[in-house]
């Protein structure tokens, strides 16, 4: 049997890296370009091109573009207008003025992946917009994708993003109708509208130690005799023999304890003390005496179990201030995590550790873990930049699974 060749994949909003981490690690597909429009997201998928991925600092620098895909004509042809210049010139190499194709040259052009931006799809951020994000740009931006895969013509794209789209409808239209219609009047056949919800998986179900369903939308290109039904099949039945626990992915690392007296440590506050800082990522937050307090109480009282109304009365009894919501979550040793967010910095109290000695939020390292991202993964950024990029990623484990789903029907 005849070995399959190494297929090559653009990744639109490319994040930090974790959809091509895991197609690049399994081993059959290779990547063309990367886009992506914050700088911190860019320098750390830069550097792990060079760090993993042999490519040279130029060389990464040229794959990775720094760039709003919005402005897609300037992003595939080049000729960047005046505002483009200012605004990007500084972060790219020279040869993103001159566009996707020109860095593509004679290559083929496989596969194109990615997600744009969910904020606009959730549940969560629907709930809290005043206008239900119906007037959020980042509704469209799937039209982005749209066009780049129209000028590529790619055998095939996987698009992913948060179960809410499914119910999201912008401008009073399903975005599911408009995703399903823009494909198809360029020649992509995807599953339609009625059925979206058939592409909702699990990524717990697939070597990750976290709850997190995401939809996962194939559109293949008419000409090719792959089917929609192969992809789906070869997804369902490619989950992994067993699941991975919070205690599986971060039970090993060196505990960090809470300090006898909470004080300053070169003009900063510091709450914990690490047992190992050789891992710049694995280092404490700070937390008041108040907050370690209140995680003692949270893990000892075994509140993960409490209702609804008892977890906002306890956030009553501890801030004085009303909320709908439930403010506290301590991850659990022998259960999956919930899903990794991207405001983890802000609501750490939802990812307590578990361990009650420890008393205090998830660390980076953490957080990457339970996102399947490598224990060498490096992050540029400050800490909440590097929360939200872990939290917007897709998991390596999952991204890798898909990969090779798609890899065994070509």
């Amino acid at each position: 049997m005849a070995k399959k060749r190494i297929y090559t994949f653009i990744d639109l909003f490319a994040g930090c890296g974790g959809l091509s981490e895991g197609f690049m690690e399994s081993g059959h597909f290779k990547s063309l370009a990367h886009i992506e429009w914050e700088y911190p997201m860019v320098q750390t998928l830069r550097h792990r091109l060079v760090q993993k991925w042999g490519e040279t600092e130029e060389e990464a620098k040229k794959k990775v573009l720094l760039f709003d895909i919005q402005k897609t004509e300037e992003l595939i042809n080049g000729n960047w207008d005046e505002e483009s210049m200012s605004l990007y010139y500084k972060y790219n190499s020279h040869d993103a003025t001159l566009g996707l194709r020109h860095i593509i040259g004679k290559q083929n052009v496989d596969f194109i992946i990615g997600g744009p931006p969910c904020q606009a799809y959730s549940i969560h951020g629907r709930a809290t917009d005043k206008d239900s994000m119906q007037n959020d740009y980042r509704n469209y931006l799937f039209e982005s994708f749209v066009k780049v895969v129209d000028a590529f013509k790619p055998k095939a794209f996987i698009f992913e993003n948060v179960t809410g789209m499914l119910s999201a409808k912008p401008g009073g239209i399903p975005v599911v109708n408009r995703i399903y219609d823009a494909f198809k009047k360029i020649g992509y056949i995807t599953l339609t509208p009625e059925i979206f919800k058939d592409a909702v998986f699990n990524a717990y179900n697939y070597f990750v130690p976290q709850n997190r369903e995401r939809v996962i939308l194939i559109g293949i290109k008419k000409s090719e005799d792959f089917t929609l039904d192969a992809f789906y099949h070869s997804l369902a039945t490619n989950v992994s023999k067993r699941h991975l626990t919070v205690r599986d992915a971060i039970g090993s690392l060196p505990p960090i304890y809470p300090l006898e007296k909470i004080g300053k440590i070169k003009g900063k506050n510091h709450s914990h003390y690490a047992t190992d800082d050789s891992d710049k990522f694995h280092m404490p937050r700070h937390c008041s005496e108040r907050d370690i307090q209140v995680i003692r109480e949270w893990i000892s009282k075994g509140m993960n179990k409490c209702t609804q109304q008892e977890a906002i009365d306890f956030y009553k009894k501890v801030t004085g201030r009303t909320t709908l919501y439930r403010k506290y979550r301590n991850l659990e040793w022998d259960e999956p995590s919930p899903t990794v967010v991207a405001h983890l910095q802000k609501d750490g109290f939802m990812f307590i550790h578990p361990d009650i000695n420890q008393a205090r939020f998830i660390t980076i390292r953490e957080a990457a873990l339970l996102m399947t991202f490598p224990m060498d993964y490096e992050f540029i950024g400050n800490r909440a930049y590097c929360y939200k990029m872990i939290g917007n990623a897709v998991p390596v484990n999952f991204a890798k699974a898909i990969a090779e789903s798609l890899y065994r029907i070509l």
